[in-house]
């Protein structure tokens, strides 16, 4: 009776998807990924050295992780088990491991491809554990999320991550020719409508090898152009999961090009997000993070900007009011930038917490009461009002606790006139406290 687990019978009939029928036979013939799949990376490494271990193949689609794992098992001479946790539960994982162990008797061990690792959930993953150790299984897991948030440290303890990238327009190009040779004919296409093709796929080769197939089943009788193609092929939609890497990822080029003053880059991610389907509210409330973290006094107009182009936002919606939103991105990425205030209330935090229940000064108590009052409570406290240059120069902190400095702003935009105004206070209170002393 056959396995309904078994893959090692694959299927190329000439009526198979071009992608299939284009599945490379050996690690040699896959096409990228060579920062893991080369004589020094580490696949190249393990199979030389003959000691493959549990591998996490972390990557978006359409970059050749089910191939990789089903030609690591043809190298390794083990059986290939291919399943998704999408559509397995935990019969279907009994299974698999009864069969495995009854292939492991026999001498042959299971390489066990899991696509979609990371929708198992923690109960399930621990399910693996005692088969890897025990050699029953040597596990292949396939990831489009960040494994280090997805999937339990135990598995992730066991088995080595490897990044695959998607492929680059130069790996699609040879795609595309290898899809040529197997078909027998070129594609109609003019030179800039081949790379709008290749551009389309968006480093998927499967995806490329799909709109392959539609452009070669096409009944014309000349090359089309750009214009000629992109009538007739949609453009495939960017990846972009709101709750996953991909969100986290593109926020933080995002808010590093507004930070590195790049209003160019700024508004090439801003622009990405919102293709993606990313809720405005939520980058016009990460614009306003960005103006208080990375902009803060150095221009306190920043602030308002963002909250006006939220407001404008909410008050216009969609598509007009993202062109504020724009406009906030673009003075974000060209106001001088400072981090003084971020910096000063981070010290002021770690201060608090280290400094106990130190109380205030007695000086600066109000004394409501005779009783606080003959206990010292504002006793000496100076009106700084009366005093000269209106600044009275007394210690507002505990007063056992040396002064410290947390708020030290640069010389750039309108900081340059608090650093001023630091200074003087500084020296003012230097000199009142020369004063008392003497």
């Amino acid at each position: 009776m056959a396995d309904l687990f078994d893959s090692d019978q694959p299927t190329h009939a000439p009526t198979a998807p071009l992608a299939e029928r284009l599945r490379p036979k050996t690690l040699d013939e896959v096409i990228g990924q060579q920062q893991v799949l080369g004589s020094e990376a580490p696949l190249g490494v393990m199979l030389a050295a003959g000691s493959l271990g549990s591998l996490i193949l972390w990557g978006p689609p359409g970059v050749g992780k089910t191939t990789i794992a089903r030609l690591l098992a043809d190298a390794t001479d083990r059986h290939f088990v291919q399943i998704s946790a999408i559509f397995s539960g935990v019969p279907e994982l009994r299974k698999v491991f009864d069969t495995a162990k009854m292939h492991w008797k026999a001498g042959r061990g299971t390489l066990l491809f899991v696509d979609e690792i990371h929708r198992f959930n923690k109960a399930q993953q621990d399910s693996f554990l005692p088969h890897m150790e025990d050699g029953t299984i040597l596990l292949v897991g396939a990831t489009t999320e960040n494994p280090s948030f997805e999937l339990n440290a135990a598995v992730l303890s066991r088995a080595q991550v490897l990044v695959l990238e998607r492929l680059s327009l130069t790996d699609l190009e040879l795609l595309a020719q290898r899809a040529e040779q197997a078909l027998g004919a070129a594609l109609p296409l003019k030179g800039p409508a081949r790379e709008a093709l290749l551009e389309m796929a968006d480093g998927d080769g499967r995806a490329l090898l799909n709109l392959i197939e539609q452009v070669v089943a096409w009944d014309i009788d000349r090359p089309l152009d750009t214009e000629g193609l992109s009538t007739r092929l949609m453009r495939r939609a960017a990846v972009y999961d709101k709750s996953g890497d991909e969100h986290y990822n593109l926020i933080s080029a995002l808010h590093k090009s507004v930070r590195g003053s790049d209003p160019d880059a700024a508004l090439y991610w801003f622009a990405r997000m919102l293709n993606g389907g990313e809720d405005p509210r939520y980058l016009a409330r990460r614009m306003v993070r960005m103006a208080v973290e990375d902009i803060g006094l150095a221009d306190p107009q920043a602030q308002a900007v963002c909250l006006q182009a939220w407001e404008t936002y909410e008050r216009l919606g969609s598509p007009e009011g993202e062109l504020a939103l724009s406009q906030a991105v673009i003075y974000l990425a060209l106001a001088p930038k400072s981090n003084a205030n971020y910096v000063a209330y981070k010290a002021a935090v770690r201060a608090a917490k280290t400094s106990g229940s130190a109380p205030p000064p007695k000086h600066i108590l109000n004394a409501p009461t005779g009783l606080m009052k003959d206990q010292g409570y504002g006793a000496g406290y100076a009106y700084d009002h009366d005093a000269e240059d209106g600044f009275s120069g007394q210690n507002y902190f505990p007063e056992d606790m040396e002064r410290p400095t947390f708020y030290d702003p640069p010389e750039r935009g309108f900081e340059r006139e608090l650093r001023k105004r630091v200074d003087y206070f500084e020296k003012l209170r230097a000199k009142r406290s020369q004063d008392r002393s003497g």
